[in-house]
């Protein structure tokens, strides 16, 4: 083995604190680098091998049976661009029950004789192929219902499941045979023509708009009532996994951040406290060149064991999120590509090593005569105006010299104060991403009620409750406890040129306490009103303002839209008095502050024996997603804590070397052990302090760059509400953390330097 070999090696062994502080944080950093970039490749991998296997279409028209015909339909997959078409097929949106009775949420059923065909081949999961009328294949996202069991439709006709299928273009629900198409259409059922396209040009929203401009001009005036591109599908597909991406590349940059940071300050302090050893080297005949190999190898060889580390967890830790990929398109290797773990090491470890190396550039400017000459003596006196500021402070002596120490070493000292501020700011980010992502639960989930009030129907399930809701709201409000109720009724609906059912809430009394949040807007006041979510306007195109015509029960019903509610789904939601048929099947009751919600709903249930209705606390359910999310933020967030209190630790172990003699000094002058602690943390606490001043603003920027842009990963527009959760009293508890911060990593250098004996102080030089 080479000189330089021993010297790494000697070097390694004697810091073993350093070494361990720059494995940590290269593996912080490249467990979130792996997980930021390897998401964001991984999530759409799936959906692209699919896609191209199954031959996806581009373009999935909806049109209306009586305005175009089916020749008219199959003539137009000659329109320019149209490299394959499939179809016409019919579909009809059912809303089937099974064997209990109990309905099942719209399908759309599309006729196909076959799965095969030039576009959008389906892929069967389990079972075989419709071979009768009385026959279906689900969608394997859509229900989960075993094969063989019996749906029966509105009309009373029952289908055998048979089998459950994929369609990576999302083009149907579920699959009969053009023979069934007569037992499940029936008046007032949503349906048309379903035409599927594939281009020369799709890869961007603009081609795809081409291709769809190119196929309408074939068809006649009004024919076409809806289209959906297979970008929409893809970013619906995929938007789970992208939710993680923003977060994990904020926790990324901050974990490359304290990297640079921590191993710029190790190299540089190492070569500091070792002036009389880079002089010895040089004596002994080492090259400039070579010292600083030598250091840079110092912080490559734990990086290194840390970014395999750091590898390793960000792999394992992607699996949840990517089980979900794996299981929506049957596949078994949707992991993270080789080449982007790669790339995420690799990319970590440069940095590393260019850090280093600018930090070790100072080893091999050293002359030789000035290194052995100078030693471990300490360089020009800095900070003393703040020595004799901290003289006059009403403090006890020892904690004086502490506040003046930073002054003495301020490259240092702006190395604690970045470390503090980076913990603080990943502190501050992750408490505000979680606080953000529980209101949006809320705000999706429309439902923190504490008690809901159900009960036997008069006509079957989905039905009116059996006792009028004027009669139902009394009981409640005369029930003590009662803080705000209201009554709902769901049902599906359709619009005219959006392929999928569109769900209608119809609403008896104010709802707005139970997690709805306006984007923009108002909510509905008056009969004729409603809200609705932004995938609905979206795909209507109507804007605050307009009015829409939605199908409920066959009836048309026109409704202003007024807001823009915070929803995930195509949803509408309106008053009971704008759907006279719709009366509530729910109602769901919110508590003031004490009331126990099992006591209340003993009661309520009692005072509504007569009218045979069941009131029940209601339970909440936490979204795996959610829990997948706050899991990372709290593993990362801790690994960046602890490397910014090593980081701490670090940095005065270093300095507490360097001054080792002064130490001994103290202590012959009758500082006592206690003294010594004192006097070690307080050269850290005010700069804790400034840290955590400074962290928090910088960590509550990050949570409003970070969380719009995963809502926007999920297509949605957060409203201001769900991002300002900063309070006075968590904002001074997060400020805190900084000081926290920096006493934790004090606390073992306090305890070394109290048991140093003064004469083995005093005799290092």
């Amino acid at each position: 083995m080479s000189g330089l070999g021993r010297v790494v090696r000697s070097g390694l062994r004697r810091r073993r604190v350093q070494t361990v502080v720059v494995g940590l944080v290269t593996a912080a950093a490249v467990s979130a680098t792996v997980l930021g970039a390897g998401l964001l490749v991984a999530s759409n991998a799936p959906f692209d091998d699919a896609f191209a296997a199954q031959r996806g279409a581009h373009l999935t028209v909806r049109a209306d049976p009586g305005a175009v015909t089916e020749a008219q339909l199959a003539a137009s997959a000659s329109a320019p661009g149209v490299v394959a078409a499939a179809g016409p097929y019919r579909v009809v949106v059912v809303a089937f029950t099974d064997r209990a009775g109990i309905p099942l949420p719209p399908l759309s059923v599309v006729a196909r004789t076959d799965p095969a065909g030039p576009v959008d081949r389906v892929e069967l999961a389990d079972g075989r192929w419709p071979a009768r009328p009385d026959e279906l294949v689900l969608g394997a996202g859509a229900v989960r219902i075993p094969p063989g069991s019996r749906l029966t439709a509105p009309d009373g006709a029952e289908f055998t499941v048979v089998g459950t299928a994929r369609s990576v273009s999302d083009t149907a629900a579920a699959w009969v045979l053009p023979s069934a198409v007569g037992a499940l259409d029936r008046p007032g059922t949503a349906g048309g023509y379903q035409m599927l396209y594939r281009f020369t040009d799709a890869r961007t929203a603009t081609g795809v708009a081409a291709g769809r401009d190119a196929v309408v001009a074939t068809l006649p005036s009004g024919a076409v009532t809806g289209t959906r591109s297979w970008l929409d599908v893809r970013q619906h597909a995929v938007e789970d996994a992208a939710v993680f991406v923003p977060f994990l590349i904020a926790f990324a940059l901050l974990g490359i951040v304290m990297a640079t940071l921590v191993v710029g300050t190790v190299v540089a302090g190492t070569v500091g406290a070792a002036t009389r050893r880079i002089g010895i080297l040089k004596a002994l005949g080492c090259t400039p060149a070579g010292i600083v190999r030598a250091y840079v190898a110092q912080a490559l060889v734990p990086a290194a064991a840390g970014a395999v580390a750091g590898t390793v967890t960000g792999n394992l830790i992607a699996l949840p999120v990517l089980a979900e990929t794996e299981q929506l398109y049957g596949s078994a290797n949707a992991t993270i590509a080789w080449w982007v773990t790669v790339l995420a090491a690799g990319g970590v470890l440069a940095v590393v090593a260019v850090t280093a190396w600018a930090a070790a550039l100072r080893a091999g400017r050293l002359r030789t005569v000035d290194a052995i000459a100078v030693g471990r003596a300490s360089g020009p006196a800095r900070g003393r105006w703040a020595s004799r500021v901290a003289a006059r402070l009403p403090v006890a002596r020892p904690v004086g010299l502490g506040l003046a120490r930073p002054f003495t070493r301020p490259v240092r000292t702006v190395a604690i104060l970045l470390a503090v501020a980076t913990g603080t700011a990943a502190v501050t980010f992750a408490a505000g991403l979680g606080a953000s992502l529980l209101r949006i639960q809320s705000a999706l989930d429309q439902n923190v009620a504490d008690v809901t009030v159900g009960g036997d129907r008069a006509a079957g399930p989905g039905a009116p409750l059996a006792a009028d809701p004027a009669t139902v709201l009394a009981a409640i409000d005369a029930q003590p406890g009662t803080r705000a109720r209201y009554g709902l009724a769901q049902a599906p609906g359709s619009v005219v040129g959006v392929s999928d059912p569109v769900p209608v809430t119809a609403i008896t009394g104010d709802a707005t306490w139970d997690g709805f949040e306006m984007v923009s807007g108002r909510w509905f006041t008056a009969p004729g009103e409603a809200v609705a979510g932004s995938p609905l306007l979206t795909a209507t195109g109507a804007r605050i303002g307009d009015t829409v015509t939605v199908h409920v029960g066959g009836t048309p019903v026109r409704v202003r839209i007024v807001g823009e509610v915070f929803e995930s789904t195509m949803a509408v939601f309106t008053g009971t008095a704008t759907i006279a048929d719709l009366k509530p099947t729910e109602y769901r009751v919110a508590l003031t502050p004490g009331t126990d919600a099992g006591d209340y709903a003993r009661t309520l249930t009692g005072a509504l024996a007569a009218r045979a209705l069941t009131a029940l606390p209601t339970g909440s359910e936490t979204d795996p997603l959610l829990v997948v999310v706050e899991g990372l933020t709290a593993t990362l967030t801790l690994l960046l804590l602890a490397v910014a209190a090593l980081g701490v630790l670090n940095m005065l172990v270093l300095d507490l070397r360097d001054r080792i003699h002064d130490l001994g000094v103290h202590k012959a002058l009758g500082m006592t052990p206690g003294q010594t602690v004192a006097m070690v943390v307080a050269s850290v606490a005010g700069v804790g302090l400034v840290g955590g001043l400074l962290g928090v603003p910088a960590g509550m920027a990050m949570q409003r760059l970070v969380v719009p842009a995963m809502a926007a990963s999920g297509g949605l527009h957060l409203p201001e509400t769900l991002v300002d959760v900063y309070g006075p009293v968590l904002l001074a508890a997060l400020a805190l953390g900084g000081p926290v911060t920096a006493l934790l990593g004090a606390l073992l250098p306090a305890g070394w330097a109290a048991r140093t004996r003064t004469a083995t102080a005093l005799r290092t030089e």
